[in-house]
């Protein structure tokens, strides 16, 4: 058993924290002396990991306590997430690394796109996201978790192949304005296919979908590979359009 102060010490957790964490329930002390005291053991530690490991996937506290004390959760693979994540954060470091020290031997060359590419943080902001996604707590994630249930891997595949069809749509007329007629009926169809298949795509999700679609990830490459270089970013355009008519 360990006091609230070396476990304040081994973690870097601050002893207000411990006890702000005790308090709503997201981390109990094991046991509590007569003096006062807060106790913890192995068990307790190892909830504290998982604990740092989600707040590093920026989930709020008390999103972080119903997963955990959820029956369902997968230790592994929260210890998975968190090692992507690292190594993402690992490459970006030693890309910046690379860069200060080019800079440092021959100094600041001719600016272009590649002399910001060390600064972009995309790809860790993308799989943040999708992991945050994975242990979601939120309404739309749980009427996703619903419709989803029963679906084969067939059925799944064929909604997402529908779902490209759309993007291709966006393709084609990509060469015109995002609040055109064509590109504004095309986010309706967008945002109605979302709804109908996955979750409610409210206004203020299928704009964050959009920043999501031309952020430059995965994302925008499976996009634009289907349905032709561009179509992310316009897609996106036309959603900012339609959502500044509402």
């Amino acid at each position: 058993m360990m006091t609230v102060n070396e476990v304040s010490k081994l973690s870097g957790v601050s002893i207000r924290s411990l006890h702000h964490y005790d308090k709503i329930g997201l981390l109990p002390a094991t046991e509590v002396t007569a003096a006062g005291y807060r106790l913890y053991d192995d068990k307790a530690l190892e909830r504290l990991q998982m604990i740092l490991l989600f707040k590093e996937l920026q989930f709020p506290l008390k999103e972080i306590t119903t997963i955990l004390d959820n029956p369902e959760f997968d230790r592994s693979k929260a210890l998975e997430q968190q090692i992507k994540l690292l190594e993402l954060r690992k490459e970006h470091l030693e890309n910046l690394i690379d860069l200060a020290r080019g800079i440092k031997m021959i100094g600041v060359q001719k600016m272009s796109k590649m002399s910001f590419d060390a600064f972009d943080t995309r790809k860790i902001d993308e799989y943040a996201a999708q992991a945050k996604a994975s242990w979601g707590t939120t309404d739309a994630y749980k009427e996703f978790e619903k419709k989803s249930a029963g679906r084969s891997r067939e059925e799944e595949q064929v909604l997402g192949v529908q779902m490209m069809e759309i993007f291709a749509e966006f393709g084609k007329i990509r060469n015109k304005k995002p609040e055109s007629e064509e590109a504004q009926a095309l986010v309706k169809k967008l945002q109605n296919y979302i709804t109908e298949h996955y979750y409610t795509c409210t206004d203020e999700i299928l704009e964050s979908l959009g920043q999501m679609y031309a952020g430059g990830g995965d994302m925008t490459s499976n996009i634009d590979k289907y349905a032709g270089e561009g179509t992310a970013v316009f897609a996106n355009e036309a959603i900012e359009a339609y959502i500044l008519t509402k």
